[in-house]
């Protein structure tokens, strides 16, 4: 990913170093399990550590270039890094790697790897769930007009618009621990996964050491089913946040103007046009959700890997796994400064609510007619069609409010008083539940 959408401590999990440090201890651990065992001398396995130890300490970008040579001629990475640590430990070193493969290290290191990018992702949720939570009850009881299809409906909370938001990233989250959970899985099992030259108890040693838990039967790679259920959960989280970044940037629209981004002294939303005022960041936001969901699907196409393995799924986790998760985790920490700093303007939602004449109360004047003993059929019809005399009136010199319109009705005058009419077009009538339902998302707030 460029380094514009990335966050470094996001984009150290998936450095050489990183990788090379978790591969020497996948070794490390797996020799020393074989010492337990009898199948490694003890001092070969202390040598291994302290060695090996103090040559991964001191490894810089020379050391990662050194391995990268050797791979130049081997063509073969896990082959290229074993050379590279031998020739720091010596001739104790032939006791590195003894029976294994080398899926068992490269799957294992992914598992630490993708364990370590979801404690980061679980982070930037939480910081984008304080946030939402913080607004929500600020705003709980601000009204603003619902919408459906886009067209105004029925009033809500602005502050119930973003708990909703909340509810969903809290499930966001639990499926993030899940998928946490199933792709921690370690594989120290050999060429086609057998065990024939391993204790299964060293994959335990690893597994137990690293955080991990073995896979039951790994035929030397890790199923893909793991990964695919970890990308789609990424993928979830992703159209989460376009949904708010969404909701954002259609209330930002310069004819709605009910909240916007904030707009930092000195920025410029246009070269052209110095008044402008652009959604970049839920706009941008949009864009960075697509590409999380576009790794879905290759992740998917893994799973069905040949017989007991093949590489086809290799080069395509080298990319989605390193993109994926930086690309989301600046995602969410974007997303949680954009709702923190969000701009609301309580007025010009109370505009909207009443920008169309007050049609939006049209349901609750619908239940008055019906208490008042007309069928729902005939208090529908009634209903509609002063609500469409309101509407297609709206801005023309002969316009009447949806109110006078009512009063002017011979099916309703004489039904409905004209302060029961008023107390049904009141928005806060929309708020009287808002803390039941809040108590249900965040619980006593």
């Amino acid at each position: 990913m460029v380094p514009r959408y990335a966050r470094p401590q996001m984009v150290a999990i998936w450095q050489d170093l990183n990788r090379y440090r978790i591969w020497f201890e996948i070794e490390a651990l797996a020799a020393e399990a074989m010492a337990a065992t009898g199948d490694v001398p003890a001092e070969a396995a202390r040598a291994i550590r302290e060695k090996g130890g103090a040559r991964i300490a001191a490894m810089t970008e020379a050391d990662v270039e050194r391995i990268a040579e050797i791979e130049r001629e081997t063509r073969h990475d896990v082959i290229a890094f074993l050379t590279w640590l031998a020739e720091g430990i010596g001739p104790d070193s032939r006791f590195v790697h003894l029976g294994m493969t080398s899926s068992d290290v490269l799957d294992t290191c992914l598992a630490v790897q993708l364990t370590q990018a979801s404690d980061l992702l679980l982070e930037g949720i939480d910081a984008v769930m304080a946030a939402l939570k913080r607004r929500a009850i600020e705003h709980k009881l601000t009204p603003t007009i619902g919408r459906s299809h886009g067209i105004h409906a029925e009033p809500t909370s602005f502050g119930l618009k973003l708990a909703g938001h909340y509810a969903e990233f809290a499930r966001n989250r639990a499926r993030l621990l899940a998928a946490r959970e199933e792709i921690a899985t370690c594989a120290i099992s050999g060429a086609v996964g057998t065990f024939a030259h391993l204790d299964p108890a060293i994959e335990a040693h690893v597994a137990q050491k690293l955080g991990l838990r073995p896979e039951p039967v790994s035929t030397q790679v890790i199923p893909r089913d793991r990964h695919a259920a970890f990308f789609a959960a990424l993928g979830v989280i992703a159209s989460g946040i376009e949904r708010l970044a969404t909701e954002v940037r259609h209330l930002q629209r310069s004819e709605v103007r009910e909240a916007e981004e904030f707009f930092h002294p000195g920025q410029k939303g246009s070269s052209a046009m110095p008044h402008k005022r652009n959604p970049v960041l839920s706009e941008n936001l949009t864009g960075l959700a697509r590409i999380v969901r576009g790794y879905v699907v290759p992740a998917m196409e893994n799973v069905a890997l040949w017989h007991e393995r093949d590489i086809s799924h290799s080069s395509v986790e080298r990319v989605i796994g390193p993109d994926a998760t930086i690309t989301l985790d600046f995602a969410l920490h974007r997303l949680a400064g954009m709702i923190e700093k969000l701009t609301v303007y309580p007025e010009r939602m109370a505009e909207n609510i009443e920008s169309l004449g007050g049609v939006v109360h049209s349901g609750e004047v619908l239940l008055l007619l019906a208490r008042a003993g007309i069928s729902r059929e005939d208090a529908y019809r009634i209903i509609q069609r002063n609500a469409m005399a309101t509407w297609t009136a709206l801005g023309k010199p002969d316009f009447r409010r949806f109110r006078d319109h009512l009063l002017a009705d011979p099916d309703v005058a004489g039904r409905i008083s004209p302060e029961a009419i008023n107390a049904a077009m009141d928005p806060r009538l929309h708020l009287a539940r808002v803390d039941s339902i809040l108590d249900r998302v965040f619980g006593s707030h």
